[in-house]
């Protein structure tokens, strides 16, 4: 949530430049980047309109959903808008943690800038990667600092991912609602998610298992891309060693804040959905909290697989399909979706257009960075 890095940028718009695609390709090719990009787009709405249909005619009639919302109060709003603003912050907190020497506000500028581009552009992930590196280039960052921060962060959001499901289908069970499939799947996805822990913390622990690890999976690289008739892996020890002396570095005394901050981001997006329900009139006797959390899991789940920017379409019919009921309730349920859509998809698109311009004009944040040997001292490091 593709590594390329440019100088820091003087002029004109830093996505076009950080996508990675070739300026031009191969004469004869009908596939070009442009051809492909379109193609995605194409797809992406084509899907997006069918699922809306979809939603639409199976759970409620647009008239009660914009019913629904307009019972909305003014107390209510400003409540959805301080648990938004709360949520946006919140991720800014776990930049800064993983990324010394970056301020609060370079944090909130960079989170929302490449959010809104994940969000907006077909196969916006990668662009957005392209993105921070740019962004934290422009202000004095290395690639290194950079990679660190990217891939730290990603470990510790997609161990609180995995791990949220897992929790969501325990509290259920603990609720009585004890379904064997529950269980069962609970049951693999704790060991799925012990499983992964396990490794991480062995690899930090011992240089030696690393260079195992790392050596094992470049053999089985080496035999698909043999396969496919290409040059096989190499280097792979030398880079997994470096890379966990600097996680090391890093974590070592920042893993519980890190961890902490981490989980109150994730659960403040869950707060976001759980108030949209509640103000528009779906109580805790309709759909129960620890329900609303497990499906709110599983739909984030879906999100990996890039069908729409952003998973625009698929996240909302999963949240609609998992707390409908089939009952005169399920317009509630739509407009609380979308209203939590709106809120947490839409409105850091626009947010994240202002922090871009921020981005471009704040001339003072340019090579600001202080120096690794300073940020390690803030952290208690020896240089």
């Amino acid at each position: 949530m593709t590594e390329n890095v440019r100088e820091p940028a003087k002029a004109g718009p830093a996505v076009k430049e950080s996508t990675g695609e070739p300026a031009s390709t191969k004469s004869g090719s009908w596939l070009s980047p442009r051809v492909k990009k379109l193609l995605r787009i194409l797809v992406s709405l084509v899907f997006l309109v069918a699922i809306f249909w979809f939603v639409l005619k199976q759970f409620a009639d647009l008239s009660e959903v914009w019913a629904a919302i307009q019972t909305l109060t003014i107390l209510e709003m400003a409540a959805l808008v301080a648990a938004t603003l709360w949520n946006l912050v919140t991720y800014w907190f776990v930049v800064v943690i993983a990324t010394p020497g970056l301020t609060l506000m370079q944090a909130g500028v960079l989170t929302q800038s490449t959010t809104a581009v994940a969000n907006a552009v077909p196969a916006g992930g990668a662009v957005a990667v392209g993105l921070t590196y740019s962004i934290m280039s422009s202000w004095g960052f290395s690639k290194g600092r950079t990679t660190l921060s990217i891939i730290v962060t990603g470990i510790w959001n997609n161990f609180v991912k995995l791990g949220t499901p897992i929790l969501a289908l325990a509290l259920l069970a603990l609720q009585g609602d004890r379904g064997g499939g529950r269980l069962v799947a609970a049951t693999i996805g704790l060991g799925g998610l012990v499983g992964a822990i396990l490794l991480f913390a062995l690899i930090l622990r011992s240089e030696d298992f690393a260079r195992r690890v790392a050596n094992r999976t470049q053999r089985w690289a080496s035999s698909l891309l043999k396969l496919m008739k290409r040059e096989p892996a190499h280097g792979w020890d030398i880079a997994l060693t470096k890379w966990r002396s600097r996680v090391i570095e890093l974590i070592q005394d920042r893993w519980l804040i890190l961890t902490v901050a981490t989980i109150v981001s994730h659960v403040s997006l869950y707060g976001v959905l759980l108030l949209s329900l509640r103000v528009l009139g779906v109580s805790e006797a309709d759909v129960g909290w620890a329900q609303v959390l497990a499906v709110f899991a599983f739909a984030r789940l879906l999100t990996a697989i890039p069908l729409t920017p952003g998973g625009v379409g698929v996240v909302e019919l999963a949240l609609i399909a998992g707390l409908s009921s089939g009952t005169d309730e399920d317009a509630q349920v739509v407009a609380a979706v979308l209203m939590f859509r709106l809120l947490t998809y839409v409105l850091p698109i626009l947010v994240g257009g202002c922090t871009y311009i921020v981005w471009q004009r704040k001339r003072s944040w340019r090579d600001s960075a202080p120096p690794l040997e300073e940020t390690r001292m803030a952290v208690g490091h020896e240089t």
